[in-house]
């Protein structure tokens, strides 16, 4: 894992909260994302021996966006409330980070939703989408956008095929 430069300071940092398995989930997004950075870790000192060596706090970073991971405990759980939003390059990285992401446990959702194993809430998203439901006729754009509605990973060439009425 690579480290955060010094001195960079983000106005807004969303926090993850988790109950234990901080480090896998920080291997995990390393594994996924070739952007990815961490610095600022912090640990349980000897003092608490159950945990004594465990991650408390990180600061991480994916793309320049500064993210906070907590080992908080089991009193707030994710929720699907609060995702993350990948906007991918092209078909070959959604399919690559959806995989990864859906891995060892993850689970896929609804219109390019999921859930990783760690049940963070994710969009993978194909730069290029959004487009399809803003330009075009009104036909064009309710075709992409149903055809979107009946996918799970979403699929950009057949989103495109959908708004040109393929």
């Amino acid at each position: 894992m690579n480290t955060i430069k010094e001195g960079i300071m983000q106005k807004v940092v969303t926090t993850l909260w988790f109950d234990g398995q901080v480090q896998a989930a920080l291997d995990l997004y390393a594994s996924v994302f070739e952007d990815f950075a961490v610095s600022d870790v912090s640990r349980y000192p000897d003092a608490m021996p159950e945990k004594a060596g465990e991650i408390i706090n990180a600061s991480f970073s994916i793309g320049g966006q500064q993210f906070n991971i907590l080992n908080g405990g089991p009193q707030f759980p994710q929720t699907p409330a609060v995702s993350l939003m990948v906007n991918c390059e092209n078909q070959a990285e959604v399919d690559r980070v959806w995989d990864a992401l859906i891995a060892d446990g993850g689970e896929p959702g609804q219109c390019g939703w999921l859930k990783d194993k760690f049940g963070v809430s994710w969009q993978v998203v194909p730069m290029g989408m959004s487009e399809l439901f803003t330009t075009g006729t009104a036909e064009q754009r309710s075709r992409a956008q149903q055809a979107m509605l009946k996918m799970s990973k979403l699929d950009l060439p057949a989103l495109q095929a959908a708004h040109a009425g393929e």
